[in-house]
């Protein structure tokens, strides 16, 4: 069977209306998928209240030690939990966990010639049998972004996270959630992109800023095994738009 996995990013996981919109797309599908969150939000919101300045390299949460906790609490905790509660309460046989549970996922640290990453991770393997188990008993993955580590765990970027797993899943369908409905040019949805039309477009701008890390990842995907990668919003998720990267 084709397995889906869907990548919900935490700016929007402290919107009610949001997040119960999602469940209902999800019921509405009828099948398990794969459901792997972030939570930026809510941990610079945590790092604000303990007065820890978060840093970034290309768009990248350095987490030092004393983030570290923050950030498990409240990827594992309050995001984790209540993305899985509004789930359940609409019909969807969900499970939160995170990548320590059952050694799901293995990370070691990110290195980067000019900046030390501290307790930032790259994925390392998927234990994907954990994953296939849940999902042959009907039962959707919730998943936060904290990964095993040899000593400690570390904090990975969810949308490296959602790319790993669809990977090794062998995924029908990779699709990353966004604020737009998918990659625009002239204000209007690309239905479709090669990985060489990506490219070309990141090469003349008219792919910039944050969207570049996603389509990358999303072309990562694909050369992992992945069929199709997505870039959505919520409306194109449940009507099936956005636009689609394939390897045609």
């Amino acid at each position: 069977m084709g397995w889906n996995v869907i990548k919900i990013s935490g700016h929007e996981l402290d919107d009610s209306d949001y997040v119960a919109q999602f469940a209902q797309i999800i019921r509405a599908t009828g099948d398990p998928v794969v459901i792997v969150h972030g939570g930026g939000k809510e941990i610079s919101a945590f790092q604000a209240r303990m007065g820890i300045e978060p840093r970034y390299v290309d768009g990248i949460r350095v987490t030092d030690a004393d983030s570290l906790q923050l950030v498990e609490m409240a990827l594992c905790g309050a995001v984790n939990k209540r993305l899985v509660r509004v789930l359940v309460n609409a019909g969807v046989d969900a499970l939160g966990l995170s990548g320590v549970d059952r050694g799901l996922i293995r990370a070691e640290k990110m290195t980067l010639a000019d900046h030390d990453m501290g307790y930032t991770g790259v994925v390392k393997s998927v234990n994907v049998g954990v994953i296939t188990s849940f999902l042959e008993q009907g039962i959707t993955p919730v998943i936060a972004p904290i990964c095993l580590g040899s000593e400690h765990n570390y904090n990975v970027n969810a949308d490296l996270v959602a790319g790993a797993i669809a990977g090794a899943l062998g995924a029908e369908r990779l699709v990353f959630l966004s604020n737009v409905e998918g990659v625009l040019l002239d204000g209007n949805v690309l239905a479709r992109l090669s990985a060489a039309e990506t490219e070309h477009m990141i090469g003349e701008g008219t792919i910039f800023g944050g969207m570049i890390p996603k389509v990358r990842t999303a072309l990562q995907a694909l050369q992992d095994g992945v069929k199709q990668a997505v870039i959505t919003n919520l409306t194109g998720l449940g009507q099936h738009g956005g636009t689609v990267f394939s390897n045609d």
